[in-house]
């Protein structure tokens, strides 16, 4: 750039130029940006001229960095380009190789007939000049016959004896020293017209006679199996100087290939089959290929159509060895589960392969796509193993909550950092500790094998064995199976029934254990941050788990199957409560609308089906408290949906509400307030257990609402004339349950007639 230009360079506006660097930061493609360089009429000085009018220090520090960009940029453009027409590009390569060869051997010829034709011209001549005299011609023998030779006859002479000698010898240095000896001779004879045509067309004949000689030479050497490593070298540096490269490479990677085959000896019944035969073949493969890859670039560099060969050559010896681990190891392993034996075989054939990658060679790609189809029928097999394990278990199973057997460690590494708290919830049942057991030793065996990028499949694998395990829980409840045989279900396995309702809770202690605390902390070990050893403490699992989209959906997916679960367990104690055992429903419309025919107050009690409902979920509670140690939560929503569940069900009966509102016997002062105090009953003692919901709150609400306006239209009447205050039913219901729980004292209280106190004590004196 000159000094005028250098100076209209730093003296323009250059933000006006670009816009106010607007250019630089829009973001457009690879290809719009790189449109105004791929034109035939680019000027780099006049591009540079018109963008850079007047610049400073910091705008041009700007246009560097943009221009480094871009470059980069551009080289990773072009990177993918030649990766992705790889094959398309080596094949090229060696074609442009074998047509430099051919170029070369057709000038070499093509210089040889034009000497040729030029000494039979000249020849040609010396016969009609000697057509004219016979004796003149005799002469003219007989004189060179008796002449003495020159000097370059005789340096000729001793050139052929001299290499004939040094080829005999198989002197391979000093046969090329004087090889290019001749060659320049030959050169300048031709140059200064020294060698009369005969004798030059002799010198060329010796020299590629002699060429040819040390090229098989060479070849054989090359091809023998005892060459030694410096000896192939060698060899293959002298054929490459005698203008033959690319032969010269192709036999330096068939030596090694030979070298290859020749110490692969397969023996079915060695001992060393498995686990140490992979190790062995393995640094044995891809040792001679680090040798080859050596040797090529020592002798040839880093010429494109050498590597290109190398790499090919590379591929095709990778997949051989591939196929081979694969058919005598890994498809043996895979068919009969043996993850740990497939894992440890390809974990050391990549630890080998990766050694390369320092030399330009890739070849990890090659292995993972041929051992990934072994590897996931590994996977499948074990998936299998233990759903038919855990199937087993639950049959035999009694459904109450132990520590984990002597020897097994429910959490892996993370269980001796665990405290004693956390530790005393890891109580599961039989068939529990032995699926998480199997699932945490699965874990640690696919661990390893995180570059094959199996944690997707790993992870949806096993929420299929979880949902089948849960099916098992779903059919341990008693009634379950019933009502899938009346929907039509089929293809259930017989498991134990949990008859109790400890024995029940006991099911989903199981599945919220598993779900929320086993599996996903067993499933940080598929994670690449536990592979580079950088995992934070145990206590963080949630925290990290943040970190992993797909172990964060993998786990709400198991918290789904839990609610299955969940779901299953409340409607059948809905149904318990609902229903008698022959099918009749208990919670009717006339528990309300038989007490019509009432003349005296009744004695104000919860209904019976009410009072059996808190009974219930109080029994439940009490269990749930002492087996969902630190888990409270999971116990105050299972309460919550079986009481929503049952109340629900109230909400939704046609043939209740259809009793009624349209009834023969419609609703009656004392059946609305009846209804009123069983409702606010629910809502009382749900609130005191910490189970009560919005929305079941506003259920229960629109439930009064809806009974009360059926009052008001059957009757005329207005109902809040005819029902107490609201604090009526709260005080009713609170001693209701105390009463039911056993914790009424009623000793001092005055016996009031028109108190709830009193109502009530008279129902308990009956």
């Amino acid at each position: 750039m000159g000094s005028s230009e250098l100076s209209a360079f730093s003296g323009a506006s250059f933000s006006s130029s670009i816009g106010d660097s607007a250019e630089f930061d829009v973001e457009l493609t690879l290809n719009d940006r790189l449109k105004v360089f791929k034109t035939s009429q680019f000027d780099c000085k006049g591009y540079i001229t018109s963008k850079c009018h007047a610049t400073n220090e910091k705008e041009i520090r700007h246009l560097f960095a943009y221009l480094v960009d871009l470059k980069k940029a551009s080289a990773e453009e072009m990177r993918k380009s030649v990766y992705a027409n790889y094959s398309a590009f080596i094949r090229t390569s060696k074609e442009i190789s074998d047509l430099e060869g051919e170029l070369l051997s057709m000038r070499n010829l093509l210089s040889t007939q034009a000497a040729l034709v030029h000494g039979l011209a000249e020849g040609v001549g010396v016969d009609s000049l000697s057509a004219d005299s016979d004796s003149s011609t005799k002469e003219d023998t007989s004189d060179v016959t008796h002449r003495e030779p020159t000097d370059m006859e005789k340096w000729l002479i001793d050139f052929v004896e001299n290499l004939d000698v040094l080829l005999a010898e198989r002197r391979v240095d000093e046969s090329l020293t004087v090889l290019d000896e001749g060659e320049r001779t030959a050169q300048e004879a031709s140059n200064r017209q020294t060698l009369s045509p005969s004798v030059f067309l002799y010198l060329q004949a010796a020299i590629k006679e002699g060429r040819q000689k040390l090229a098989d030479q060479l070849a054989h050497v090359a091809c023998q199996t005892s060459t030694s490593g410096l000896e192939l070298r060698s060899t293959v540096q002298a054929l490459k100087k005698l203008g033959d490269g690319p032969h010269a490479h192709k036999l330096l990677l068939n030596s090694h290939h030979h070298n290859l085959v020749n110490n692969m000896r397969i023996r079915p019944s060695s001992t060393s089959y498995g686990g140490a035969f992979t190790a062995a073949l393995s640094h044995h493969v891809f040792s001679i290929i680090a040798q080859a890859a050596n040797d090529s670039l020592s002798v040839f560099g880093d010429e494109p159509a050498y590597a290109s060969e190398l790499v090919t050559w590379a591929v095709k010896e990778t997949k051989t060895f591939a196929l081979l681990v694969k058919r005598h190891v890994l498809a043996t392993s895979a068919a009969a589960g043996g993850l740990r034996l497939a894992a440890e075989c390809v974990q050391t054939c990549l630890g080998h392969c990766s050694l390369l990658e320092a030399r330009g060679l890739a070849l990890s790609p090659i292995l993972l796509k041929l051992f990934r189809p072994c590897i996931e029928e590994a996977l499948t097999t074990n998936l299998k193993r233990i759903e038919q394990s855990s199937s087993a278990l639950a049959v035999v199973d009694d459904w109450t909550l132990v520590l984990p057997p002597a020897g097994i460690r429910p959490l892996g590494a993370w269980t001796s950092s665990l405290g004693s708290a956390i530790a005393s919830q890891l109580k599961l049942s039989t068939s529990a500790h032995r699926f998480n057991s199997m699932v945490q030793e699965f874990f640690e065996e696919v661990g390893p094998l995180e570059s094959l990028q199996l944690g997707g499949s790993t992870l949806e694998g096993l929420l299929q064995v979880f949902n089948s395990y849960i099916n098992l829980l779903i059919h341990a409840l008693p009634g379950t199976m019933e009502t899938e045989d009346n929907l039509g279900g089929s293809g259930h396995k017989i498991v134990r029934m949990a008859e109790t309702e400890s024995q029940q809770l006991a099911l989903l202690a199981n599945a919220s254990m598993l779900a929320d605390e086993l599996l996903p902390r067993g499933a940080m070990k598929l994670s690449p941050l536990h592979q580079t050893g950088r995992m934070d403490t145990p206590g963080r699992v949630s925290d990290r788990q943040n970190r992993f989209p797909e172990h964060r959906e993998w786990k709400r997916k198991l918290q789904r199957a839990v609610d299955r679960l969940r779901d299953s367990f409340c409607r059948q104690h809905a149904l318990e409560l609902i229903f008698t055992e022959d099918g009749e429903i208990r919670l009717t419309a006339e528990i309300y609308t038989s007490m019509d025919g009432s003349t005296n107050e009744p004695e104000w009690f919860p209904s019976p089906i009410f009072q059996e409902f808190f009974a219930k979920l109080t029994q439940i509670a009490s269990i749930a408290t002492d087996m969902f140690v630190g888990r409270e939560r999971f116990a105050t929503i299972l309460l919550m949906r079986l009481t929503e569940t049952v109340i629900l069900w109230l909400s939704d009966d046609q043939s209740f509400w259809g009793e009624i509102e349209a009834g023969p016997k419609p609703l009656s002062t004392f059946g609305l307030q009846q209804f009123y105090l069983d409702m606010e009953f629910v809502i009382l003692f749900s609130s005191q257990g910490r189970y009560l919901s919005r929305h079941l709150h506003q259920v229960i609400k629109n439930i009064i609402a809806r009974a009360i306006d059926a009052f008001a239209a059957a009757t005329g009447t207005d109902p809040y004339s005819v029902l107490p205050e609201d604090q009526w039913f709260a005080e009713v219901a609170q001693i209701a349950m105390k009463m039911l729980t056993g914790e009424a004292n009623f000793g001092n209280v005055d016996h009031d007639a028109t108190s709830p106190t009193a109502s009530i004590l008279s129902h308990g004196s009956t």
